[in-house]
């Protein structure tokens, strides 16, 4: 995907500034991060910024998918397949249990955005791609479908189209014959809005922002708290953490 398509103005005059809250309130049920986070159409993404996400597995309850259905509505994630193994999915569900303690979690995986992802060392066209900013993404209008990067990524996290697609968002292209997986919805995130699954989690379980700031909420979380980096072992970096697993 393009990450400089169909950008937009993502703020007007009069916006109006949420008390001390430090975000901007543009219509009900939707805030942004700080100012200085969105990125004007035509800017290039910076490497100042690290954008990530922190998921608090204790939070996350079993059966709830709102994250699942926010992804599926925003990005437009709704072809109908025959075989279910052809169904695009750029976020899932999974439950996991502690063989020693016997404990259960429920939690969220989709691409980790990884500081050194496999699946960009694999692209032969240079498809699969990493911004500045650490947001990991699939070029469409070079993507050649040969699927490398769906068997180096170690996390599952990559769909293939299988079929043509209709009432596509404008700001998510998607194409048959394509590798696509999680943008941390970046069409969002360079306008200074939440991802869609963060956004629509009513339990708080999901925490977005720059990995790169030492004074943003998710870094001090991280700093203060214990958490974890799925397969850490292989040395990717992933850009999402997971609390309480």
């Amino acid at each position: 995907m393009s990450a400089n398509n169909n950008r937009r103005s993502f703020l007007t005059a009069s916006a109006t500034m949420a008390a001390g809250a430090g975000f901007i309130a543009i219509a009900p049920g939707i805030s942004l991060i700080e100012v200085s986070h969105a990125r004007p159409a035509g800017e290039a993404a910076s490497k100042a910024n690290r954008w990530g996400m922190l998921i608090d597995s204790n939070k996350c309850t079993a059966g709830c998918d709102a994250c699942v259905k926010a992804c599926s509505t925003e990005n437009r994630i709704n072809e109908q397949v025959a075989d279910p193994r052809q169904r695009s999915q750029w976020i899932r569900k999974i439950d996991i249990k502690d063989k020693a303690s016997g404990r259960q979690h429920s939690l969220p995986m989709m691409c980790q955005h990884c500081a050194e992802p496999p699946c960009v060392d694999v692209c032969p066209t240079g498809a699969s791609m990493k911004r500045a900013d650490g947001i990991v993404l699939v070029d469409r209008h070079i993507c050649i479908g040969c699927r490398y990067c769906m068997m180096a990524c170690p996390y599952k996290a990559r769909s293939f189209v299988h079929q043509p697609l209709t009432e596509q968002n404008p700001e998510v292209p998607r194409g048959i014959g394509c590798v696509e997986s999680c943008t941390l919805c970046v069409h969002r995130v360079d306008k200074g809005q939440l991802p869609a699954c963060v956004e629509a989690c009513t339990e708080g379980a999901m925490l977005f922002g720059d990995l790169a700031d030492p004074n943003s909420e998710i870094s001090r979380r991280i700093a203060q708290e214990a958490t974890t980096q799925v397969r850490a072992d292989l040395k990717l970096n992933p850009g999402v953490r997971y609390q309480g697993i």
